[in-house]
């Protein structure tokens, strides 16, 4: 996954794609004083929403291969792995409040996933990238794409049965075992996984969905292996990335010698770790985990919240919203809720939302734009898959509630 900085008149365009980059700092932008959301207001159909993006998606982004292009301007013959791991989310989601068309779109880009695979190392592990027809695999491999895979292939495995049911279960474990054996873990910084085959950092991100992946393969497989991998990637968070100070989880480590600690804090990375947590507390029988969650969920919504728009910023540094990233701020607060039935976390996960449809939301085409200001101005013109895939998906989350 790439993470960016981008100021509100420029993207860096080359470097943003096929996993989170960021690019040069901009001057830091205040968030406005904390102010809960007034409620939800007025009743919306966030079904309806999620069957039209997912329709924009099919119409515009689909391929025959069935992956999915990574946007319609600049990258429209490339597949991402992870932009297509999330719309097999988004469409794992559908599958989940009833919408059982989508196992098939779910299940054929499940087997254009093979494509990305690296059939050439014993270890596997996910490409990047490759072309629209399946070939031409490569790039790096991404921990946080490989981690990110496992995980969305794990709530596949939820919503189906017999055969698909197995090979879900079997690639996670395989995006799972990879980790383990890919070397991009070492005692540089006291530990952590480097967010790409360079190794260049160590982000937060990166190890959050490696914890949350161990911890749901030591659930279903109780094998002892996950655990303790779970366990020595939860210590290395807790003790170099979490900030006390505002309550949340910093960017990343990167540098020589003990390297450089970058405090910027970002709405998905802490998202990340509210579901981490969560997930800790329920399989680790440790109570005091969710409690945890519940105060990086407080935490969010002080620091992370613009409460003039009633919307998750991107980040510390960035004036403008995202639907991929920003809409994983509503991700962790509807698990909060699920396991709390506190129903605050739901009015910020809906405001939220809400907040990305006026502004990102193309209200004739029904696909969203990468970036945009909170007001709906400065849109960026990329439609990238991504985008619509976690829109689709946090509006059938919702639609539950």
């Amino acid at each position: 996954m790439k993470k960016l900085f981008v100021n509100s008149f420029l993207i860096l365009s080359v470097v943003f794609y096929t996993a989170c980059k960021k690019g040069p700092t901009v001057d830091p932008v205040t968030p406005p004083p904390v102010v809960p959301p007034t409620g939800p207001g007025v009743k919306i159909d966030y079904l309806k929403l999620a069957q039209e993006t997912h329709t924009f998606t099919t119409n515009n982004l689909l391929t025959a291969s069935y992956g999915y292009r990574a946007n319609t301007t600049n990258h429209a013959n490339n597949c991402y792995e992870w932009y297509n791991v999330s719309q097999i989310y988004a469409d794992a989601a559908m599958v989940g409040v009833g919408q059982t068309k989508h196992l098939a779109y779910m299940n054929n880009t499940f087997k254009f996933m093979e494509n990305m695979w690296d059939k050439k190392d014993l270890r596997g592990g996910y490409f990047a990238s490759v072309n629209l027809d399946g070939t031409g695999a490569g790039g790096d491999k991404y921990v946080d794409d490989n981690a990110l895979s496992g995980m969305v292939y794990l709530e596949a495995y939820d919503v189906t049965t017999g055969a698909d049911k197995a090979a879900y279960l079997a690639k996670a474990k395989a995006c799972g075992d990879w980790l383990i054996n890919s070397g991009l873990w070492d005692n540089v910084y006291g530990g952590g996984f480097y967010w790409n085959t360079l190794k260049p950092e160590k982000p937060t991100q990166t190890n959050g969905l490696t914890l949350q992946l161990f911890l749901k393969l030591y659930s279903l497989t109780g094998e002892s292996i996950y655990r303790d991998w779970a366990k020595q990637v939860n210590d290395w968070l807790n003790a170099k990335m979490y900030d006390p100070i505002s309550g949340l989880y910093i960017w990343k480590i990167d540098g020589a010698g003990e390297g450089k600690r970058h405090t910027d804090k970002f709405t998905y990375d802490n998202a990340i770790m509210v579901e981490a947590f969560i997930l800790y507390s329920k399989i680790m029988n440790d109570p005091s985990y969710l409690t945890r969650a519940q105060n990086i969920g407080k935490a969010m919504n002080i620091t992370l919240w613009n409460a003039v728009w009633k919307g998750y910023i991107f980040n510390t540094n960035e004036t403008r919203i995202n639907p991929a990233w920003c809409a994983w701020g509503s991700q962790a607060m509807i698990r909060l809720y699920e396991a709390d039935k506190d129903e605050n976390w739901l009015v910020y996960a809906k405001e939220n939302i809400n907040r990305l449809n006026i502004a990102n939301r193309n209200q004739s085409t029904y696909g969203y734009y990468f970036f945009a200001g909170f007001d709906g101005q400065n849109r960026s013109p990329e439609i990238e898959t991504v985008d619509q895939a976690w829109m689709q998906r946090i509006q059938a989350l919702l639609s539950k509630y």
